[in-house]
């Protein structure tokens, strides 16, 4: 099969399309023919060299797909050849079949075709595990999130608009907010302009933020935890900002609040299933009804993986690029 296979770590120009050896599914696993993938920030860093794969997953790079059941293994229920799905993977996406769990599987939302359908398992299963499973962001609940214009970002709003939250979304340009701003977010914020923690704060009539999804970890950490609500939850995500921040522990328990870091890549089989199956549960319906859509900056063929990340890297994308294989 052809697959993008990386000569090393190092930047975009690592990647190529080459020939690897064909799967076959294990038990409780479905081989899917890809039709398409989406490139997600997490591939750019497995590229570099800082985020390898886990135990028994493909060094291929690719966390999403779509494409048709073309094989079943030993045990896996649910699904039948010709089944057309988009999948949860821990790797392999980039390639024109890969192995999945079944339980990672979800079927088409209504009124997505097949190569849009690449763009949501990531997104959808990060923002709704992480905003809703976790953190319980109810109706009415102020709703702070980072880099509001990315595949993440422009997801949580939609979610979080479409449930009844009041949401804040930053970003650095005026195109960028007014996206924001069309896919739900009641306030948007110029993080090069404007102090999230006081635009939030005075929008909020000081209340501050009952959830906030963030990607940059340690640069935004004392400033996510002053913008917290009393009992406010912080989710990083994301390590755009380092690693290493400093945190106030007298604010955070003045707040009642808490500070999760989670990771959707490297939980097991199992948790993956449940996830994917609150996702076709409880957002494929708003997917179906219009008020949740994937936004697609760029399609491009699987050969152009290369360019794919170059313009990710690039900071000019809105929502996510897809990769496409011709099947």
């Amino acid at each position: 099969m052809r697959a993008v296979v990386a000569a090393g770590t190092g930047g975009p120009e690592v990647l190529s399309l080459g020939e690897l050896p064909d799967l076959e599914p294990g038990p409780g696993e479905v081989l899917l023919e890809v039709a398409a993938t989406a490139v997600n920030r997490a591939d750019l860093l497995q590229r570099q060299g800082f985020y390898p794969p886990p135990p028994g997953a493909s060094d291929v790079i690719g966390l999403e797909c779509s494409g048709t059941v073309a094989a079943l293994g030993e045990g896996a229920e649910g699904w039948t050849i010709g089944d057309e799905v988009c999948a949860l993977l821990a790797g392999g996406g980039y390639a024109e079949r890969v192995v999945v769990p079944a339980g990672q599987l979800m079927p088409l939302p209504p009124g997505i075709d097949l190569v849009t359908a690449a763009a949501l398992p990531e997104v959808a299963c990060t923002v709704w595990s992480n905003v809703f499973m976790v953190a319980g962001l109810r109706p009415g609940e102020h709703f702070l999130v980072h880099g509001g214009a990315g595949g993440i970002g422009t997801m949580a709003i939609q979610l979080a608009h479409a449930l009844g939250a009041r949401v804040y979304a930053t970003a650095g340009t005026p195109e960028k907010l007014a996206l924001c701003a069309e896919l739900g977010a009641d306030v948007t914020i110029n993080y090069r302009d404007d102090d999230f923690v006081e635009v939030v704060k005075r929008e909020s009539d000081g209340h501050g933020a009952d959830v906030i999804l963030d990607n940059m970890a340690a640069k935004y950490l004392p400033r996510n935890v002053e913008t917290l609500a009393l009992e406010g939850r912080l989710l990083v995500i994301g390590m755009q900002g380092g690693t290493k921040g400093e945190l106030d522990l007298g604010v955070l328990l003045r707040k009642r609040g808490a500070v999760i870091a989670t990771s959707l890549r490297s939980r097991p089989v199992d948790g993956k299933a449940a996830i994917c199956a609150a996702v076709a549960e409880h957002v494929w319906p708003l997917v179906g009804a219009g008020l949740v859509r994937p936004i697609i900056h760029r399609t491009m063929p699987l050969a152009q993986a290369d360019d794919a990340h170059a313009l990710l890297e690039s900071g000019d994308v809105v929502g996510k690029i897809v990769l496409t294989t011709g099947h």
